[in-house]
Formats: C-alpha cells, sequence, structure tokens
C-alpha cells in the first residue's frame, strides 16, 4: 500500500508537535501529500450557521495555527493544506477522512491510558473504530509537572 495523501488532525496544543515531528521522514519516504485538519468544536463553531456567527476568536486562532503548520511544513518541502471544521471531531475527521481520499490518518494522543479513555473520551480511539483508513497513534510525550 502506498500513503499517498496523509490526513493530520492538530488539536492546536503542545501535543501536535508529537505528530508533525513524526509523520514527516515518513511522508518524505513515500511523497505523500499533508493534510491538516481541525476541528473547533465550541459554541461558536457548532452553531456558526444556524445562529449566523461571525468566526469566534478561538476559530481565529485556529485558522492561523493552521496557516503556522502548513507554512512550516511547505517550507521543508511538503504539499500541505489545511481544513477547519466545525462540530464534533471525529465525526469532521472521520468525513473528512473519506472526502479527500485518505489513504492514512496520522494523529497524537495524550496516552491517558483506559480508564481515563472512557471517563474523558478519546478521539483518537472514537476515530479508529469509526473508519476503514488505516490509522497511525503516536503518543505525546507527557507533559513537563
Amino acid at each position: 500500500m502506498t500513503y499517498q495523501r496523509i490526513l493530520i488532525p492538530l488539536e492546536n496544543s503542545p501535543t501536535d508537535r508529537a505528530i508533525i515531528e513524526h509523520i514527516q521522514p515518513f511522508a518524505r519516504l513515500c511523497n505523500a501529500e499533508l493534510i491538516l485538519i481541525h476541528v473547533a468544536d465550541g459554541f461558536a463553531a457548532r452553531n456558526q450557521e444556524a445562529l449566523d456567527l461571525a468566526d469566534s476568536e478561538e476559530m481565529t486562532q485556529d485558522r492561523n495555527y493552521l496557516a503556522a503548520i502548513e507554512k512550516e511544513l511547505a517550507a521543508a518541502g511538503f504539499s500541505t493544506r489545511s481544513i477547519l471544521e466545525k462540530g464534533d471531531p471525529t465525526t469532521q475527521i472521520v468525513a473528512a477522512a473519506e472526502k479527500e481520499h485518505a489513504s492514512l490518518i496520522a494523529m497524537a494522543t495524550h496516552g491517558h491510558g483506559i480508564i481515563q479513555d472512557v471517563l474523558r473520551g478519546s478521539v483518537a480511539s472514537a476515530v479508529r473504530h469509526k473508519t476503514d483508513v488505516p490509522v497511525l497513534l503516536v503518543r505525546a510525550p507527557a507533559a513537563p509537572a
């Protein structure tokens, strides 16, 4: 199998560095296009169309974040683009993987453990159960105490 298009869900947090650093050598080897996605899931994002709301400050920051990562990866020689979706992260990531014909979904995880995943939910776990696209999970290092 060749991985021509890699979808990379980002959460706009330090956790993202784990997958951004990890995927680059692999993507270079495969000559893959990198598609960054962030799903804004705050009140304004989830209700933007229904209530005819302008972008929230959070959504503006998310767009700027995606643009910065896209620029960084493009400067490193990758074909890269980004998508800002709104709503439920799992649903939007799975839908984007299908729409974009992703051959791989590559995401960072917090590594909470099974009990915390059950209590807090895990987008990574939900994505891997709801898609037929292969999923690469990279555990982010623990945040300094």
